[in-house]
């Protein structure tokens, strides 16, 4: 297995979920190992904060970036960019 399979990557999600009256789309930069943990931290992340089942999230995009293209300054901080 190589160092690089096994290290932390930088996701941008895209998505939406169902809210109470509405439909609210969302993108997010989230560092994981794999797309799978991706998914569990939104759906934690937005289930947490919306109150939303994990039903009514969907995903539209889930694509790996590199560190330097993330917009987030705590990604950019967490990938050693920004000090």
């Amino acid at each position: 297995m190589s160092k690089e399979s096994t290290g932390v990557k930088v996701f941008r999600v895209k998505g939406t979920f169902r809210g109470k009256k509405e439909k609210f789309t969302f993108v997010k930069e989230i560092r994981a190992l794999s797309e799978r943990e991706v998914k569990e931290i939104i759906y934690s992340e937005i289930g947490s904060n919306h109150k939303v089942k994990r039903t009514h999230i969907k995903f539209e995009e889930i694509t790996p970036i590199s560190p330097e293209e993330a917009k987030n300054p705590i990604i950019r901080y967490l990938s050693g960019l920004e000090m």
